[in-house]
């Protein structure tokens, strides 16, 4: 047991949105002991964002007796290549090209940086912090404004020959006319029917070819939510369950396809459309062991991130911070 006067290392880990990057100096618990936040979009000059954080840090370092007193740094960002140390071309932030942002924090902060996607960052937190504590294989499905994955294999991600392996919301899982128009260029993405907009996207082709009564009904179909598909789905409505209905079974054959490359223990979801609680997972389940390979039937378990919505990013680029 260590002595009441040890030390204990934190660790910071940097959540970088388009918007705001949240930092938080977390213990080996995975307890956040200090957070502060600067705007993303408020720095055109990636010198000067680093300049801002480290400021914005000092109250944190001090609160835990000094700056000697971190191990490391991790960041979770968008297009954050782990091998290079880079975000490459993200679409999302100020900066455009190849920004060397862990050689930039290192040389601020003088600790070992490292940057990875924010959903491989997720799934680092739930492998260090979370439900796939102790697992060696499972996939991390996050489900937000679009769909992100981690892979991990033997106990360390899948990065692939460039750092950028696992983009699994962006498998084809729809083909031929019918399939949907995704960002990336590519048609009948993942992204595109499981993400909260693809729900969004699911519910206003159901009431257009229906004439069933719904409290959709009343809102700017432009402006229909996933939350709003849960709120009608909770009032009862057949056309909701119906949503959800879609949206899980597609996103369960994915995974059934998606076990055959690594035989995960678990598949661990992520993100504000898991709140939809049983109306989603059901029939991802139930499409799952549907359409799952014979041997792997009955293996692999579907869970719920146990990370606070609110700090799991935090959590999940912090757990880089220890490596």
């Amino acid at each position: 047991m260590a002595e009441e006067n040890e030390i204990q290392p934190y660790v910071i880990g940097l959540d970088m949105g388009g918007t705001n990057s949240v930092f938080g100096v977390v213990d080996q618990r995975g307890t956040i002991k200090a957070q502060t936040v600067i705007k993303t979009k408020a720095y055109p000059d990636v010198h000067d964002y680093v300049n801002a954080a480290v400021e914005a840090l000092q109250p944190a370092f001090d609160l835990i007796g000094g700056k000697e007193n971190i191990k490391g740094m991790g960041i979770g960002a968008p297009n954050g290549n782990f091998y290079s140390g880079c975000i490459e071309n993200a679409a999302n932030l100020l900066w455009k090209d190849i920004v060397p942002i862990t050689a930039l924090f290192e040389d601020a902060l003088d600790i070992p940086v490292r940057v990875t996607n924010d959903a491989n960052a997720a799934a680092m937190g739930e492998m260090t912090y979370g439900v796939a504590r102790g697992m060696k294989n499972f996939t991390m499905i996050t489900l937000g404004t679009g769909v992100g994955s981690g892979i991990v294999v033997d106990g360390k991600l899948v990065y692939g020959s460039d750092g950028f392996a696992g983009e699994l919301g962006h498998s084809t899982i729809v083909r031929g006319q019918e399939a949907r128009q995704c960002g990336c260029g590519r048609k009948g993405c993942l992204e595109t029917y499981c993400s909260a907009t693809g729900v969004a996207r699911t519910a206003r082709l159901m009431l257009e070819k229906s004439n069933e009564p719904s409290m959709l009904r009343d809102i700017d179909p432009g402006k229909i939510t996933s939350f709003d598909v849960f709120q009608a789905a909770e009032a009862g409505e057949q056309i909701a369950k119906d949503i959800f209905d879609f949206t899980g079974t597609v996103l369960g054959e994915a995974c059934a396809n998606f076990a055959l490359f690594s035989a995960p223990e678990a598949f661990v979801f992520f993100g504000g459309l898991v709140k939809a609680g049983h109306w989603i997972l059901d029939p991802i389940q139930a499409a799952y062991d549907a359409n799952s390979l014979a041997s792997y039937k009955g293996k692999a378990k579907l869970l719920v991130s146990s990370l606070n919505g609110s700090e799991a990013a935090v959590l999940g680029a912090s757990a880089l911070g220890w490596e």
